[in-house]
């Protein structure tokens, strides 16, 4: 076991997203998972149905508490809730770990579209961890959000890449699943290069927790000491793997399978 994460996010109670899905994969990429819970959920595969935040003293004092002690590789964020929740993380982390890597997933509303930031905690997560974050990876709505601008096509992806960078963030992880096609292809920029990552689109319901997925296993890679683009790689083979074996749990969006890295001893294939 290598590479500490520290993980700031909301649980979900379905087990898919959030807090489980994080710690799901930064234990099946062999890393060291801690928490700082900001909200608990209510939800399954078909829709939130209830949200009950944490208050910013809180979620402070648990990130306190364990950057003090334990200490992190790389820090990874969800769903923050809240305007003060979010200027708690970020005085928690300027003061017990600064320079350490963060990796950015900008929550703002779950798969089923329960929105889980208002307008000012949006305003926060431009103005106070955007310009700290090492790694940002938003989907097309998420960026839409972010910049004001719409993604029709690669083109408008490229360009909204570019304003997200403006924005403070070091590497830009734009995810391209919503977009039509058979190929799914997600933008990268640094401010130095600029790639596509493709692969042929899994038809399957079951996405719950994807976005989750794919930062918790980035911050992973990071905090093992690996460069961006080989974690970013990585990552997106994990999380590729983990839609197309599935369990098929639930009535909506499905959970993936996390735990496809088991070795085989074990009982699980």
């Amino acid at each position: 076991m290598s590479g500490r994460v520290l993980i700031v996010a909301a649980s979900d109670s379905g087990g898919g997203a959030g807090i489980q899905a994080d710690v799901k994969t930064v234990t099946a990429l062999g890393g060291y998972a801690a928490t700082a819970i900001t909200a608990l959920t209510a939800q399954n595969t078909v829709g939130v149905f209830g949200v009950m935040p944490v208050e910013p003293a809180f979620v402070r004092q648990q990130i306190d508490v364990v950057l003090s002690d334990i200490g992190a590789d790389c820090i990874k964020t969800g769903v923050l809730a809240s305007a003060e929740v979010i200027e708690a993380v970020m005085e928690s982390i300027a003061l017990h770990a600064p320079g350490v890597p963060i990796v950015v997933d900008p929550v703002m509303t779950s798969t089923t579209g329960t929105r889980l930031l208002d307008r000012r905690g949006v305003d926060a997560l431009k103005r106070l961890l955007l310009v700290a974050s090492t790694v940002l990876t938003p989907n097309l709505s998420e960026a839409e959000a972010l910049t004001g601008l719409h993604v029709r096509d690669i083109g408008d992806m490229r360009h909204v890449a570019d304003m997200l960078l403006t924005l403070g963030a070091k590497t830009v992880v734009l995810k391209g699943g919503h977009l039509d096609g058979d190929e799914v292809a997600d933008l990268v920029v640094d401010g130095t290069e600029s790639y596509m990552l493709s692969s042929p689109r899994i038809e399957t319901r079951h996405t719950h927790g994807t976005g989750c997925t794919l930062a918790s296993a980035i911050a992973t890679g990071i905090a093992q000491g690996m460069a961006i683009r080989p974690a970013i790689e990585r990552a997106r083979r994990y999380l590729i793997t983990a839609i197309a074996r599935a369990p098929g749990f639930g009535q909506g969006h499905g959970p993936l399978n996390h735990a496809h890295t088991i070795d085989a001893e074990w009982g699980v294939e």
